[in-house]
């Protein structure tokens, strides 16, 4: 175990602003003492000022301690580095319950811990005399030194205030702490030992079921004809039906050691009598693992009684593998061959002899019977079997692994003043002198302490309370793709001690990119995995919940509060974009987009299309207005050689796509460059922005093939976004790219909506907002105003000719900017006559004078359903209107009641002044429950609102 020398020194990194000192030299005694009752902070973080700052600390037991008073993360330094609790401070809650790497890295093929002690006796939960009793993993990449400073910003952000309710900090202020981590000679050795690819093992037996068979032993139940182990004269493939027994079985070599078989479920439906292998000892005793294609598990048999582990892919291979040690044996699980995953550990006694290796569709127990119901007949397959021995001498291996002391891995961690938020991110740093490759990394791996613990199996498991959020995730403007990116609620294998009987209890919060990335570092180049955002609830309501979700939107990417006014020309000539802009100017919008099918060319690198888009972003301006236009990304074909290349069974997202790593598509990226730096446009509107696609192709300069094609795609558009970011580029982006740069997306509707009438389309509109705003900020999602037909509905679904429909045209104008919501207001003007202008400035106006508080968050108070008033109410803790309620009335009479309303996010404690659109004042006293009974008034067909003050 590591010990820390009492001579403490510190090591200023100049330019960086951090602190630091290697592991021999910590500075330990600068920190202040943590105690967790002392640094919560009090009060409510959603409502009152925090003053409490982000800080390290060291606790009683000379640990590390991240905290802003409202959660915390605690290091163990003195081993290998590693993460030994999580506090809620705000619920007094532990969160960690197992003690897992800080990282774990795929480089060339070989699984490598960062940091992590080994040697918890149980997980269910983690005590401290646990801790000091672990040791460091000896494969893993060790500790060297620590430093901490001020948080840092991702990328440039060049603010656009003039479409702010207020500025914002950039970065989040907080605090930063990098963790360095570097090979050692005893991962090396260590390392060399396992021989995680078992290629140092002596071979004594492989068979590839391609020629002669003869060795094998062969079992095949007579329940039906067809049951085979060598079907259509292909040894290996096994038809049977479900529940009966047809395997092969060998004579196991005395030396064995590792015993290996790759198999494939194919259309076999079997659960305990599913494909998989097994080991006979002397005694006869039988140790079996199978592949239950039934219900998607992995069963283990250890001689007394059946279990259920891991999830498996039955459409893909399954390689399984035992290895004997001196304490039994251990039965480990790979896809495709690659990175094994510990399965189970069976007990064995060191002097047991296995004497039989039996490969294919066994019983319960690995034995040759039947069920008493057969099943349905399928097909399966044994691909390969292999039989390893002692490991030969490692003094050459640990010579070829040598290199890999020379890499540097920093782990980063930061928290944010104010907010029960932390994100976390890694970067590896090729030292070595030769190339490495990076297969595959998992950032960030928390064993949290479950939230349901539940016997049976379920369908939908309830999560512990904790919104994650990273920057690599595509594919819609979904709240959860990225769980098809680059998060993962998985299962523990090693939390044997859980009530789940099939121990599927998803209780393992894991980050990493799906595919890849396969990314090839020359020395000197560095590889950053994408950051990963934990934030920590103190409540399941979900308003709550949804306000602090949204507040570390507002925290971590705060150009999302940017919300201009926006019109979209249905025509990009110079006639049609003048008056567009003309018209913003009079009424007070801020900005004009060339909308899709409008003749805006973004690709057009013409000098002559180049000069005319300058000329007019310069008349823009002239006028304070901002200008851009649309282009289409993906659902569209390029050529076959330039379009993604899907594996097979596989389809684009949407249907057609270039990849971005071909030529076609390095190239549409310099076009966007060269445009906005030469036209000095502002806004990119970037339809069927990148969805995931990966590509398969080998020909394609910016990727190797399948497996780095989806992490260099996202690096294109990603690079490009932050690029933006930095050059006050606003971008709407229907994708969920806030954390990597994007401003604002759809708020949530459906397009042929618009051809419905004119009033059911005022419901469902204001429907979307309500249902819209849970997940996002006003500012966060735009809505849609066709002002000519779209998607059809003729007359009676079409505003045009605005002043025949002006009240409808103004209910529009009021759900929206009643809500703080802004619309692409789609068509070839803003208005027809002055009544109509009138109308459309009267609204700019209003969100104008209340921008902050219509801008902050939104409670709901009763969602739009036609039959009774609908409402929202936005609160403003800090600003001085705390709030503004906002009621609709859908009905031909007039609504006149008291309804309560809950003003507690206001920030108002005991009374309140409100005022309304007509001006009449009311003061009311809040209960203690922070409630008031407000009495509305709401005309037929219209809308009510009242601005809220506090008179403490």
């Amino acid at each position: 175990m590591t010990k820390l020398r009492i001579n403490y020194f510190l090591l200023i990194m100049i330019g960086f602003g951090f602190v630091g000192a290697d592991l021999y030299g910590q500075g330990k005694g600068t920190f202040g003492s943590y105690d967790a009752a002392s640094v919560k902070t009090k009060g409510d973080w959603l409502v009152d000022p925090i003053s409490q700052k982000s800080a390290i600390y060291t606790n009683a037991h000379g640990q590390l301690v991240l905290s802003n008073g409202l959660i915390s993360r605690v290091f163990d330094i003195e081993k290998a580095g590693a993460t030994v609790g999580i506090e809620n401070l705000m619920t007094g809650e532990q969160l960690l319950r197992s003690i897992q790497p800080e990282a774990l890295l795929e480089i060339d093929g070989h699984i490598l811990p960062v940091g992590g002690l080994e040697g918890q006796p149980i997980h269910n939960y983690l005590l401290e005399e646990w801790i000091e009793g672990m040791e460091a993993r000896p494969i893993a990449f060790k500790l060297q030194k620590y430093e901490s400073g001020p948080t840092q910003a991702r990328f440039d952000w060049m603010k656009r205030r003039e479409w702010m309710p207020k500025d914002l900090p950039w970065p989040a202020p907080g605090k930063r702490m990098v963790f360095t981590y570097r090979g050692t000679e005893e991962m090396i050795q260590a390392l060399a030992a396992q021989a995680i690819s078992d290629d140092a093992r002596h071979v004594l037996f492989v068979d590839e079921f391609k020629g002669d068979h003869s060795s094998w032993k062969i079992f095949a139940s007579e329940g039906d004809e067809r049951n085979s182990f060598i079907n259509e004269g292909k040894a290996g493939e096994i038809m049977a039906l479900a529940n009966q027994s047809v395997y092969a079985e060998i004579e196991s070599p005395r030396q064995a050691e590792v015993w290996m078989a790759t198999l494939f479920a194919g259309t076999d439906q079997a659960a305990s009598w599913g494909i998989g292998m097994a080991l006979v000892t002397q005694s006869g005793q039988v140790l079996k693992a199978n592949l239950r294609a039934s219900d998607r598990k992995i069963g283990g048999y250890d001689g007394n009684q059946e279990q259920y582990h891991g999830d498996f892919d039955p459409g893909k291979e399954l390689s399984l593998r035992a290895e004997r040690t001196a304490e039994g044996l251990r039965i480990s699980y790979a896809e495709e061959g690659k990175d094994f995953r510990l399965l189970d550990s069976f007990s064995l006694d060191p002097e047991e002899a296995i004497i039989s290796f039996r490969v294919g569709k066994m019983d319960a127990k690995g034995g040759f019977s039947d069920y008493s119901e057969p099943g349905p007949q399928g097909r399966s397959r044994v691909s390969k079997v292999s039989v390893l021995g002692p490991v030969n001498s490692s003094q050459e291996g640990q010579q070829s692994l040598a290199y890999l002391k020379a890499l540097e891995v920093k782990v980063y961690y930061e928290i944010y003043d104010g907010i029960p938020l932390m994100s976390k991110w890694i970067e590896l740093v090729n030292q070595s002198g030769h190339p490495i490759t990076v297969n595959s990394f998992k950032s960030e791996i928390l064993a949290l302490v479950e939230e349901e613990s539940a016997v049976d199996a379920k369908v939908e498991w309830i999560k512990p309370n904790i919104t994650v959020e990273t920057d690599y995730r595509f594919g819609g403007m979904s709240d959860d793709n990225l769980y098809s990116s680059s998060i993962s609620w998985n299962t523990d294998p090693s939390y044997e001690t859980q009530v789940n009987y099939g121990l599927q209890t998803p209780a393992l919060l894991e980050a990493y990119p799906k595919i890849g990335p396969n990314k090839t570092l020359q020395t000197g180049d560095t590889l950053r995995s994408f950051r990963t955002w934990e934030l920590m609830h103190d409540s399941w309501d979900r308003e709550r919940k949804a306000l602090a979700t949204k507040r570390m939107y507002r925290s971590q990417a705060p150009w999302v509060t940017e919300n201009p006014i926006m019109m979209h020309v249905r025509q990009a000539d110079d006639v049609s974009v003048k008056k567009a802009i003309d018209q913003c100017a009079e009424v007070g919008f801020e900005m004009v987009i060339m909308t899709f099918g409008s003749g805006f060319e973004i690709e057009n690198d013409s000098p002559e299309n180049i000069e005319r888009m300058k000329a007019l972003a310069d008349y823009a301006h002239t006028k304070g207005i901002a200008l851009g236009g649309y282009s289409l990304l993906a659902s569209r074909s390029i050529s076959p050689k330039e379009d993604v290349i899907m594996p097979e069974g596989q389809e684009p997202r949407f249907g057609h796509s270039p990849c971005l790593e071909s030529e076609w598509g390095i190239n549409y990226f310099e076009k966007l460059y060269q445009f906005y730096q030469k036209t000095g446009q502002d806004i990119l509107e970037h339809d069927g922005s990148y969805p995931g696609d990966v590509c398969a192709s080998h020909d394609h300069p910016g990727h190797s093939g399948l497996e780095d094609s989806q992490w260099n795609q996202y690096q294109r558009i990603q690079e490009f976004y932050e690029w933006s970011r930095s050059k006050g580029i606003f971008l709407n982006v229907p994708d969920h790219y806030f954390m990597a740069g994007s401003n604002k997306t759809g708020m949530g509707y459906r397009e042929t909506n618009w051809s419905l009438p004119r009033a059911q389309q005022e419901i469902i509109e204001r429907q979307n907002i309500y249902d819209g705003t849970w997940s996002k900020t006003p500012s966060m999602g735009w809505m849609f105003v066709p002002l000519v037909e779209y998607h059809g509905g003729g007359k009676e679904a079409t505003i045009e000719p605005l002043k025949d429909h002006l009240s409808h045209y103004e209910q529009r104008l009021a759900n929206l900017f009643g809500a703080g919501v802004q619309a692409c207001f789609r068509g070839p003007q803003l208005y027809d006559g002055p009544q109509t202008k009138s109308v459309v400035k009267k609204w700019v106006d209003f969100y104008k004078q209340h921008r902050e508080v219509l801008d902050a968050d939104i409670v709901h108070i009763r969602r739009p359903d036609g039959r009774d008033y609908d409402g929202l109410l936005h609160v403003n803790p800090h600003g001085k209107e705390k709030g503004m309620v906002f009621l609709y009335n859908p009905l031909d009479r007039p609504i006149e009641k008291e309804i309560t309303i809950d003003l507690y996010y206001t920030g108002i404690k005991d009374n309140v002044r409100l005022k309304d659109n007509r001006n009449a004042e009311v003061e009311l006293a809040l209960d203690r429950d922070y409630q008031i009974s407000l009495p509305i008034n709401i005309p037929a067909h219209s809308q009510q609102w009242f601005v809220l003050e506090s008179l403490d």
